[in-house]
């Protein structure tokens, strides 16, 4: 049985039977859910205030017990306003005594990125309540591969990946595409050389995609790291005007701009099916005509004490 912590720091919960669907699954199982109450909280298009949200981000620091799961209800937009006012020392110390397992993605990448620049805090990019726990049927894929990044400390990825052979080792990090990019240039962008970079995004159309690519390359992001995964991206689909542009032929021309691998493939995102990577853990990416591997190690993990 594990502790879930639910935190709300970006939109309202639009969808409030899904949360609650949620809350019941988690429950069913043996879980415990708390801090219930922020899903139905509300102001104007966020999940309650920006002191009420920011709460939510600087309680963390002094939660007790150990097996605590801090789950993000829901992504949207919200957490930029935060990030000037949260007690960044505070949570990082509370994360090197004794780490809470902090897993979001989408608008939570900003903080995820903060924690990681800031204090290099671990946190997992993964299912939130709402879109994933408490959708109509549960991914088993998702909920899989979930619990073997909270409980592995070290766990192995595989899948089709599309791209050229290589063998490189480092920090994995990364996120939302469209939040990474909007930390270009402030303290909350971690520094880090020779990572392997996972990426996604959604509604986002192909020439978009290529735009906040390309702005990392200029800005010297791609060009300092290892390798760089690209996973989901959802709403990409071309229209008539394109002519015959789409998300495979930016990556044919990302590939022609970049000298670092470019591999492709990987259920990482907004979508139904999903797997859970610990930003900041160590990485070993090996792909092969055969397979593509992702291994991931010195991530926090659940402990067997209850």
């Amino acid at each position: 049985m594990s502790l879930f912590h639910l935190i709300a720091p970006s939109g309202y919960c639009i969808n409030q039977t899904a949360a609650a669907r949620g809350v019941t699954r988690l429950e069913q199982a043996g879980h415990r859910v708390e801090h219930q109450q922020v899903i139905p909280r509300r102001d104007q298009r966020f999940a309650g205030t920006d002191a009420e949200r920011l709460n939510d981000i600087n309680a963390l620091a002094t939660l007790a017990g150990k097996n605590r799961i801090v789950l993000a209800v829901r992504g949207g937009y919200g957490a930029s306003r935060l990030l000037e006012a949260i007690d960044w020392p505070a949570l990082i110390a509370r994360q090197q005594r004794d780490p809470l397992l902090i897993c979001g993605h989408s608008d939570f990448t900003v903080i995820q990125m903060g924690l990681l620049a800031l204090g290099n805090v671990i946190t997992f990019s993964g299912p939130m309540l709402a879109g994933n726990f408490g959708a109509e049927s549960v991914n088993d894929f998702t909920e899989h591969h979930f619990w073997q990044a909270l409980k592995n400390p070290s766990f192995t990825l595989e899948w089709a990946g599309d791209g050229p052979q290589c063998r490189v080792e480092g920090t994995v990090w990364g996120g939302n595409l469209a939040m990474f990019n909007t930390l270009l240039g402030t303290p909350w962008m971690p520094d880090i050389r020779d990572g392997i970079l996972v990426l996604e995004d959604i509604n986002e159309h192909p020439f978009r995609v290529e735009r906040l690519l390309l702005q990392l390359l200029h800005a010297g992001i791609l060009s300092r790291q290892r390798a760089l995964i690209l996973g989901s991206f959802s709403g990409a689909e071309p229209n008539d005007y394109d002519n015959g542009y789409s998300l495979e032929t930016m990556y044919h021309y990302l590939r022609s701009r970049l000298e670092i691998p470019v591999i492709t493939g990987l259920d990482f995102g907004h979508e139904a099916r999903t797997v859970t990577l610990p930003l900041g853990a160590q990485g070993k990416l090996v792909n092969t005509a055969a397979s593509t591997t992702l291994t991931l190690s010195g991530h926090p993990v659940l402990s067997e004490e209850k």
